[in-house]
């Protein structure tokens, strides 16, 4: 509402001077009059329209009660505003009515399409905004949904993964398949149980993270080492959920799996430049080695990350793939926005 007061204020300076350029008299006259009729109509067809819909931004009544709301208030404020302009030039009350001359027919005639004009233009404006607000939802939805969708991938890739060494693992080592299979049932619980909301805090990630790797480390024993790092100032931080696990499972897929000693994965976040900076680094192979056969699902997590970050975080979302810089192996970094 105060940003239509102040459109109307202005109008009604622009009206002020042209009716003295037009006319002659005195502007003060005028700035009172045109003022007083202008802030009698916005107050009463603002304050009507705030009540009928109970909406402070854009809605307008509908059909027939809009139009019949700006009559209204059109004709309060030229009355209302004309008495005020009177008893402020010290004129008789009412003289304004006077059907002598042409005062009255100006005075309608300017006072209907200043407020048919300025209410026009509240009105596109309200259903501009109100528009905007409704395709800013549509898009939260159809993120939110493909937020959905890649997570339904993620969720199935890693457990069909762990389904088919755990298959493995009961043939030739039925205790090592047992350790496995709790590992399984506790993450599947924490899972299912957990939030299923677009983001949640970093420090879930990690610790979600540290039972897929405990998972892990059932069927790889000491050739999976692994370190996590989470600053505390850090653990709040809202992440997409399910963000860290597809990094990983490529380390350790990729990385660690083809090399007989295995290897370590270390996970590190860490406040950089304004941004959360993520490092998902291993001591597998290496980016140099001959890359995997597209059957065996290969950068199925790095393009899932990078749909994802550009789903939640367009531009200022990045993903990047690199050497490890000391002991070979590889580096996956994440910058993202820190919230305000």
């Amino acid at each position: 509402m105060l940003r239509h007061g102040l459109i109307t204020a202005v109008f009604n300076c622009m009206i002020a001077s042209a009716l003295t350029i037009a006319g002659g008299g005195s502007w003060a006259a005028h700035m009172v009059y045109s003022l007083a009729i202008g802030t009698a109509s916005w107050l009463f067809i603002d304050g009507g329209r705030l009540l009928i819909t109970g909406h402070r931004e854009a809605l307008w009544p509908k059909w027939p009660w809009g139009p019949l709301l700006v009559v209204a208030g059109v004709t309060f404020g030229f009355l209302t505003g004309n008495l005020i302009g009177d008893a402020w030039s010290g004129a008789p009350a009412f003289d304004f009515l006077d059907l002598r001359g042409h005062k009255l027919a100006t005075g309608v005639t300017v006072t209907i399409i200043a407020g048919a004009g300025i209410c026009f233009l509240f009105y596109s404006l309200g259903k501009s905004k109100y528009m905007q607000s409704q395709i800013e939802l549509a898009q939260r939805n159809a993120t939110e949904a493909r937020l959905k969708l890649l997570e339904t991938q993620l969720e199935p890739h890693m457990l069909f993964n762990t389904l088919a060494n755990l298959r493995v693992l009961i043939t030739v080592d039925p205790p090592r398949a047992v350790a496995m299979l709790d590992r399984l049932n506790s993450y599947l619980r924490m899972t299912l149980s957990g939030s299923r909301a677009l983001s949640h805090p970093l420090s879930a990630e990690f610790d979600r993270l540290g039972d897929y790797l405990e998972l892990m480390s059932v069927r790889m024993g000491e050739r999976l080492r692994y370190t996590l790092d989470l600053p505390d100032e850090l653990r709040d931080t809202p992440v997409p959920p399910l963000l860290l696990q597809p990094l990983v499972e490529n380390s350790i897929r990729h990385g660690l799996e083809p090399q007989v000693e295995g290897g370590e994965i270390a996970v590190r976040a860490r406040r950089e430049a304004g941004e959360l900076v993520i490092e998902v680094s291993d001591t597998g192979v290496g980016l140099d080695a001959a890359p995997p056969q597209p059957s065996e699902g290969s950068g199925f997590g790095l393009e899932q990350v990078r749909e994802r970050l550009a789903t939640v975080y367009g531009e200022q979302g990045r993903l990047s793939l690199a050497p490890a810089p000391t002991g070979g192996g590889t580096r996956v970094t994440l910058n993202l926005p820190l919230p305000a």
